[in-house]
């Protein structure tokens, strides 16, 4: 029987790919095609597509642009005519988008102080387009309430214009779930080249956080362990996290200037389009450099919550409900020691957090396509303690694995070698269809100055 322990390891080189491939416009132009079908089933007469810095994902999903300092609007017709509404700045951007597009200026979309004399109104524009009393409009931005359709989370301005357009409250819903239900999602069912690129980031993210870990001593500053962190220039999906000590109970705050201490609990996550690591611990060689009622506990913490990744990763799989492994991971959780966070594991994409199938009594089936973020995060019942560990993989069916192996062999070669390292050196039994997308695959060393020390299920 297996037993949880620490084992030394050497953590191999897994590499990265330079090139980072590029998404074809025909993707581009399905992806459309698929969005005016779920329209047609959600008898949509119009789409409105609305986007901002922080919350452009499904809409740089259907277009590739993502807005940068302004927000953007997709007007979209169930005959597929589409109008990207742009602010000042952001009409300079239009060269992103791979397949064609009718652009408009609208300048209230710009920053304060910049001039807006050019532009129509919003309503003109609209009711331009078509939209007008009777017409159904769903509106997609970041966030829909499973519930109730009629919960809209655009701005109050476009949704106040667009009920009074349509002269009719109920015919304006929320759309989101074209494209972020767990089941049916468009974005949670996406193209080889997008998970591809998934894991070309990951290497990017674990790497960097493999070597702040490699850096952590005692009297370093967090902002200078963060400064191992390289997104290569894509961008961040949340901001970079780096807590020691006390702050440390603050686990999404960003680097300060405090200083690593002995005996303090350590957290650090980063995460950019299409993926995130993180991991936490405590800053000690040994449970022995902890203060004994510490330590004592954290010796069971640890273990208790390595036997939960351990348990997720092997549940995993095509075909699989989602209850089902919430179910088991649940059962393998010490209720003594901590309980859980957030849901035990979520779609990932360009945003870090899509949705989530694992909850429980959830009936989701897990389906080929599916990137999925490892995200266990566990709440100490008793000392303030800190363990954590997150990475995304991909479920894929023998099709996909054969598509991924054969069209970029560089990128299937490196997950097949993280496969056998789970495998053979974590002591993971993983399915044929888990796909890791992370250089420190399932490698955890609670005691952050043990660099080497590494949790195992043997």
């Amino acid at each position: 029987m297996p037993t949880i322990h620490l084992k030394e390891i050497e953590l191999p080189d897994f590499g990265s790919c330079e090139e980072l491939v590029e998404i074809p416009p025909h993707q581009f132009e399905l992806r459309f095609q698929n969005t005016l079908q779920k329209m047609n089933e959600e008898a949509l007469d119009f789409l409105l597509v609305f986007a901002d810095r922080e919350h452009c994902a499904n809409l740089a999903f259907l277009t590739n642009l993502d807005p940068r300092f302004e927000e953007a609007l997709l007007l979209l017709d169930r005959q597929g005519k589409r109008k990207l509404l742009l602010g000042n700045e952001c009409m300079g951007y239009t060269g992103i988008c791979p397949i064609p597009m009718e652009f408009e200026l609208y300048q209230n979309f710009s920053l304060m102080g910049q001039d807006r004399s050019l532009s129509r109104r919003l309503v003109d524009i609209i009711t331009d387009f078509g939209i007008q009393a009777g017409s159904t409009v769903g509106c997609s931005y970041y966030k829909y309430d499973v519930n109730d359709k009629l919960i809209l989370d655009i701005p109050a301005y476009l949704a106040d214009l667009l009920r009074e357009l349509v002269n009719k409250k109920e015919l304006i819903v929320n759309a989101s779930d074209i494209f972020m239900d767990v089941e049916n999602g468009l974005r949670n069912r996406t193209c080889l080249e997008e998970l591809v690129r998934f894991e070309w980031a990951s290497t990017r993210t674990s790497d960097s956080i493999k070597n702040l870990l490699r850096q952590i001593a005692p009297g370093v500053r967090e902002y200078e362990l963060a400064r191992n962190f390289v997104s290569d220039g894509l961008p961040y999906s949340c901001h970079p996290m780096v807590s020691s000590g006390k702050k440390a109970a603050m686990g999404l705050s960003s680097p300060s200037a405090n200083r690593v201490a002995l005996k303090e609990p350590f957290t650090s996550a980063l995460g950019i389009w299409g993926a995130l690591t993180a991991r936490a611990g405590m800053v000690a060689k040994h449970a022995d450099q902890l203060d004994k009622q510490v330590g004592d506990f954290y010796e069971a913490y640890w273990k208790a919550y390595f036997k939960t990744v351990v348990t997720w990763y092997e549940a995993i799989g095509l075909g699989i409900s989602a209850g089902e492994v919430t179910n088991q991971v649940e059962q393998a959780r010490d209720k003594s020691v901590f309980d859980f966070a957030v849901n035990t594991g979520h779609t990932l994409h360009l945003d870090e957090w899509v949705n989530s199938p694992f909850y429980k009594g959830s009936e989701i089936k897990l389906y080929s396509g599916m990137a999925l973020q490892m995200d266990i995060i566990p709440v100490s019942k008793k000392e303030f303690v800190c363990a954590n560990m997150e990475d995304g993989i991909v479920l894929a069916d023998e099709t996909l694995r054969n598509e991924w192996s054969e069209r970029f062999p560089a990128s299937w070669k490196r997950i097949q070698q993280r496969r056998n390292f789970m495998i053979d050196e974590i002591g993971i039994n993983i399915k044929p269809e888990v796909l890791p997308l992370s250089n420190i695959p399932a490698y955890y060393t609670p005691y952050f100055l043990s660099k080497k020390m590494v949790a195992v299920n043997k």
